[in-house]
């Protein structure tokens, strides 16, 4: 059978890490205040030429030379933001350009913290289709020029980052490796619990970020227990067949809560929170590379990607290293 198989991962964090300590002096927090409720310690800030484009292609030429693949072998490229670097054209159209593969797909995915998990269901379905035999997905955010500095709340969450997987269509066993199952929700009659008070055909600016964090956290906990036992039904598989599970870098306690409900070990949850805050759809990509090239995560293990952002959207990918 055809399947999209990781070939390689890569990642990209801006030069700048700015710790809790370092945020209090400009924001009325603290670093006991920030870890109590979040377990962030750190967070990457982009400066001046860092952006959007340059993180993911950044990413995106680390994934390449992991998965041993020259540019132009790629067919499809989809970054998936929520901060993209210009209304258009499209953010993986100036990756694109970067990489010097003209001629290939490309384009954005817009799900906000689930992105990723859009983008990896979009490249999946498009090689088991056959409309390309290899992608480039990544996810990229620059979430620091959309938050409100002066509000605590928000601005101590995020920070900013990129990461890659290269995709491959190889014909495998059925026990082989590659993207077993991706499931894929929204709900929008929550859009006003987080979102962004601007855009273009709205307000004409970009608007800054706003969040009902409670409310988030609650709906955040159900809504990824269920796909992932969704995306666990659909290939047969149980929760204690996981080697690991990659989650959106969101919170702490949320992290901790998913795990907690669907009875896996805290030590096959892959956690760079604490190091990355919340990068919204880097924040899968990111982590799985952390947890590859650090050997973690090795050829055969069974992985679970899961995420939620904004919406809302969440969704699930199991997949065969």
């Amino acid at each position: 059978m055809i399947r999209a198989v990781v070939k390689g991962s890569g990642s990209a964090l801006p030069r700048r890490a700015v710790s809790n300590e370092e945020l209090a002096q400009q924001v009325d927090t603290s670093d006991e205040w920030i870890r109590e409720r979040t377990g962030i310690s750190n967070r990457y800030i982009a400066g001046d030429g860092e952006t959007t484009s340059t993180l993911a292609t950044a990413a995106a030429r680390a994934a390449l030379e992991a998965a041993g693949l020259d540019a132009s072998e790629i067919e499809l490229i989809i970054v998936a933001t929520a901060t993209p670097d210009r209304t258009f054209p499209s953010t993986a159209t100036l990756v694109q350009r970067e990489l010097g593969v003209a001629g290939c797909a490309a384009f954005d995915v817009g799900a906000v913290c689930s992105g990723f998990l859009y983008a990896i269901g979009t490249a999946d379905a498009m090689i088991r289709s056959g409309m390309a035999r290899s992608a480039l997905v990544i996810g990229a955010e620059t979430f620091s020029r959309i938050l409100d500095w002066e509000d605590r709340a928000t601005c101590v969450l995020f920070g900013d980052g990129a990461g890659a997987l290269v995709l491959k269509a190889e014909d495998v066993a059925e026990d082989g490796p590659g993207i077993l199952s991706t499931k894929l929700h929204a709900d929008g009659a929550h859009n006003d619990l987080l979102y962004v008070d601007g855009g273009p055909s709205t307000t004409g600016t970009v608007g800054k970020l706003r969040m009902k964090g409670r409310e988030v956290f609650r709906h955040a906990v159900v809504n990824l227990a269920e796909v992932l036992e969704e995306v666990l039904g659909a290939t047969g598989y149980a929760a204690s067949d996981l080697d690991w599970v990659v989650p959106h870098q969101a919170n702490a306690r949320i992290l901790e809560a998913t795990a907690r409900k669907l009875g896996l070990a805290r030590e096959k949850v892959i956690v760079t929170v604490d190091r990355h805050a919340n990068t919204s759809a880097a924040s899968v990509p990111l982590a799985f590379d952390v947890a590859v090239r650090d050997g973690r995560i090795k050829p055969g293990d069974l992985v679970m990607l899961e995420a939620m952002g904004g919406g809302f959207t969440w969704g699930a990918s199991l997949l065969r290293m």
